[in-house]
């Protein structure tokens, strides 16, 4: 049985004992945001065009583990029904190098999370990092940067790797086990709002879920234009009902900031209705992978 559901289906039944106002408030109210957040888009597209260079000519997906998730635990109030949750890793192709954005996790974490995991995917992702000029991660849980902690040749690859201040700062509370000493001497990077780190691709301020967590905007040489949210939103429906996660997920597992994600969500929502041609891609949705595969927006597999 999967971890999350055995869990889920424990505080069930404790909350049979307790009564139906917990189990509102815990599993089905969603909130207000108690705060404000913008994604300023004029400016984020100045800033993907201040760098000198090409852009990227291709987007490739990796889906590195899979499992299921109560519905419930996703989209707060959705009920108990399994829903697909999708471990990706994405390869930005330019002419002349590449770029990796989240890395799955590694297999002894991923089995011990009840996941299924795909070995030759992992391989291939690390095999790229080992190729890659540039190395990012939306945040510092186990499932977007594990890949990366778990890799025998981390020391080599940070000096590709721009992590940002919050998440190696908090790398020991979400991967305890990892290696320590091969960050001796990292600097990692520091910004405010908005950071553009290649032709094109700018990272976004989105703390919340977790104190470094960031979104990743990228424009093609083609001019498509995606925003990987990294875990602001698990599924598209977060942004699209403006709900966040069930409420002992966000106060009693992942222990996140929900106001500001519930802002964020706010925000994405505007977003997606101000700018419909602009691809978002949430942290572990494959119904948006699977679409822009289908229209070739996204390539699967990394080569």
């Amino acid at each position: 049985m999967n971890k999350w559901l055995r869990r889920f289906l424990i505080a069930l039944a404790i909350l049979a004992v307790l009564g139906g106002g917990a189990y509102y408030w815990l599993f089905l109210e969603s909130g207000a945001p108690a705060s404000s957040y913008t994604i300023d888009m004029a400016q984020v597209r100045r800033l993907a065009e201040s760098m000198p260079g090409d852009k990227v000519r291709e987007i490739r997906v990796e889906r590195i583990e899979s499992s299921a998730f109560p519905a419930i635990a996703v989209v707060a109030g959705d009920g108990w029904s399994p829903t697909p949750m999708t471990m990706f890793s994405y390869e930005l192709v330019f002419p002349a190098s590449l770029t990796v954005v989240d890395t799955g996790m590694p297999e002894g974490s991923a089995k011990q999370g009840g996941m299924t995991f795909d070995a030759a995917a992992f391989a291939r992702m690390s095999k790229t990092l080992s190729a890659a000029s540039l190395i990012v991660v939306t945040h510092e849980h186990d499932d977007h940067v594990g890949g990366l902690l778990a890799q025998p040749n981390l020391k080599t690859l940070l000096h590709a790797t721009r992590l940002n201040a919050e998440q190696v700062a908090n790398l020991g509370r979400y991967v305890p086990g990892y290696d320590r000493a091969a960050f001796a001497g990292y600097q990692p990077i520091v910004y405010d709002k908005y950071l553009a780190i290649a032709p094109g691709v700018v990272l976004i301020r989105a703390a919340g879920h977790t104190p470094g967590s960031q979104m990743v905007y990228v424009k093609t040489a083609a001019g498509a234009e995606f925003l990987f949210t990294g875990d602001v939103a698990w599924h598209m429906r977060n942004i699209d009902l403006v709900r966040e996660r069930a409420r002992l997920v966000t106060a009693f597992m992942l222990r996140e900031d929900r106001g500001a994600v519930l802002a964020e969500l706010a925000a994405l929502n505007a977003l997606k209705k101000a700018e419909p041609n602009l691809h978002m891609v949430t942290g572990h949705d494959p119904a948006p992978v699977d679409a822009l595969e289908r229209d070739g927006l996204l390539q699967a597999g990394f080569r």
